[in-house]
């Protein structure tokens, strides 16, 4: 049997902290990167194999995303919000960088159900304001 190991254009990595912090993010952010992978998909991002834009989500605690602009010298970073950041290397690659705020994260601490549609929300709208800057189709 022949396992994929080609990684997929668009990947979710949760940090220590937030797994520690909410129950089941790591495997709602599983299955919500094949969900965004297959949306992508279906909105026709990959059309050209040697063009494919690469997206890696970071999800962190907000008392860790202070440092994120700071880690990076050579790269373009651009502020969607006070809690998204987008670094750039290349047109190609793009390192997103999202917190989860205080009040976001006491939202799901009581109410645990919220946090997957939340999560797709967040991080679908981060890609349609992707999808315009890359000219791409809005998923």
């Amino acid at each position: 049997m022949d396992i994929m190991t080609e990684t997929l254009p668009i990947s979710i990595q949760v940090s220590n902290d937030l797994v520690a912090e909410i129950k089941n993010i790591a495997a709602i952010s599983n299955k919500l990167e094949a969900q965004l992978n297959f949306h992508t998909m279906t909105a026709n991002w990959y059309g050209d194999e040697a063009d494919i834009l690469q997206i890696n989500f970071y999800l962190v605690a907000i008392n860790e995303f202070g440092n994120v602009a700071k880690q990076a010298p050579n790269v373009e970073v651009e502020t969607f919000a006070d809690d998204v950041v987008l670094l750039s290397s290349n047109n190609m690659l793009i390192d997103c960088h999202v917190a989860i705020t205080a009040t976001e994260l006491e939202l799901i601490r009581q109410q645990p159900k919220l946090l997957s549609g939340y999560l797709a929300k967040k991080l679908s709208k981060i890609l349609n304001l992707i999808a315009d800057r890359q000219q791409l189709t809005q998923i």
